[in-house]
């Protein structure tokens, strides 16, 4: 009897999923009137796929949404490439931006798709083509169709990196059965921390290791430290550098009337934008050339594989728009001083590691949900300053801006930070080497 209610609870989900499916469709062309990408490669979230090549070794199976996840991926893939060179790598996606990032970060090296949408029927096409040994999901990536895909086929899945809000919890449980199926199906969860190992307890994950953050892993780029240079000079080498990165829909109009308020406009200081999403940077500089500052985008940069070739913007520009992606690196490097979006209005926060890995002094607002602890360990190592508003915001970066020592402070901070959390990767390849020798 409790098989078959767990079978039925099952069903259902599956065929909402599939009744659902003209509603993803629909979504996808609408975001596709914004971002252009989402038409690209749709087969694929229908599990369409060309036809298989003649290399039949089964991969690793490693599930990364979007660009977070993607980079999150690098060290993994880079241990699991040295523990098993002759092992296949297949990378999915969700948004293009992650895509992207895959294609720019890894290259050839490994396979990509879009996974698709949660219903039986593609789920099982994608499994039949691909065939992996083992399934990895990144972070919090918890679809019930897929796990149960998975098991029905002996492969094993697991989530790495894991973490799990309290918010995100109370969400979960509130689909009471369903999920803590889910859960309970998956063969291993690597969690974070402590708070996010109880949480996953808590709704119904049976194997559990603590082994951290994968990200404070993340190697840094060959080129990063000269494209940073190359953008700082651009930007200006004597100008204090203020950056608002990966900022959220209603952020970038608080922090533009903010600016303007404690006229930093009239200083040397000079405020860049990187809205988080790509889809929104026509909508911000729309915004920016509302508030009648002179801006430019990154885009419009001369030149800018060359140094000699970058000249420094005019002093009269005020606002620099970051309208391109996976450039958040060399944005953190060549910046004095960053505030983190995301956490100025309720939306959670995003990731400040990368910043904190570039010595870049951060700033962060009051709603930090999504990355509780690492902010909090951040403010508890005096890399991270928090503020409660916009207004906040630019007093206490006019003051920062203005104290070349408490900014090196900070940012010696971050790199402490981050070298004291390290090693999650071989960690977390401990616990894999299991699973993946018993598929091989």
């Amino acid at each position: 009897m409790l098989k078959l209610k767990q079978s039925l609870v099952l069903k259902g989900y599956q065929f909402l999923m599939l009744a659902l499916l003209p509603v993803f469709i629909l979504r996808l062309w609408w975001r596709s009137r914004d971002q252009y990408a989402y038409r690209q490669y749709w087969s694929e979230r229908l599990a369409r796929y060309p036809d298989q090549s003649e290399n039949h070794c089964r991969p690793v199976w490693i599930h990364a949404v979007s660009v977070g996840e993607t980079r999150a991926s690098v060290p993994l893939i880079a241990a699991l490439k040295a523990r098993w060179p002759d092992k296949p790598i297949l990378l999915t996606h969700t948004t293009p931006t992650g895509r992207e990032t895959g294609e720019t970060v890894f290259g050839d090296s490994v396979s990509r798709c879009y996974l698709p949408y949660d219903f039986p029927g593609a789920m099982k096409r994608f499994l039949e083509h691909y065939q992996p040994e083992i399934g990895l999901m990144m972070e919090t990536e918890i679809w019930p169709g897929i796990v149960a895909s998975c098991n029905k086929k002996g492969i094993p899945i697991c989530l790495l990196s894991g973490r799990l809000s309290a918010r995100s919890a109370g969400g979960y449980r509130r689909l009471g059965k369903l999920i803590r199926d889910a859960f309970a199906g998956l063969n291993l969860v690597c969690a974070q921390t402590d708070a996010d190992a109880k949480r996953f307890q808590e709704l119904g994950s049976n194997h559990i290791e603590i082994t951290g953050n994968l990200k404070f892993d993340a190697p840094v780029e060959s080129n990063e430290i000269a494209r940073s240079q190359i953008l700082r000079t651009w930007l200006g080498i004597n100008r204090p550098i203020f950056l608002a990165a990966s900022t959220r829909e209603g952020e970038e109009a608080l922090i533009l009337e903010a600016w303007i308020k404690h006229k930093l406009h009239e200083s040397e200081q000079l405020l860049v934008i990187v809205p988080r999403h790509p889809q929104r940077f026509h909508a911000v500089a729309q915004m920016i050339d509302a508030s009648h500052l002179r801006y430019v985008r990154k885009t419009e940069m001369p030149n800018s594989q060359n140094t000699e070739h970058a000249p420094e913007l005019d002093r009269t520009v005020k606002v620099v728009l970051g309208d391109t992606m996976g450039e958040m690196p060399i944005w953190y490097r060549a910046s004095d001083l960053a505030y983190i979006g995301g956490s100025l209005l309720p939306l959670g926060g995003q990731n400040l590691l990368e910043a904190c890995a570039r010595a870049c002094p951060v700033i962060v607002g009051p709603h930090t949900f999504n990355f509780k602890q690492s902010t909090e360990e951040a403010l508890a190592f005096g890399a991270v300053a928090r503020v409660e508003s916009a207004t906040h915001l630019m007093e206490l970066t006019q003051k920062l801006l203005t104290d070349p020592i408490q900014r090196k402070q900070m940012g010696s901070a971050g790199l402490a930070f981050v070298a004291r959390h390290q090693g999650a990767t071989q960690r977390t390849l401990k616990h894999l080497e299991a699973f993946i020798k018993s598929t091989i």
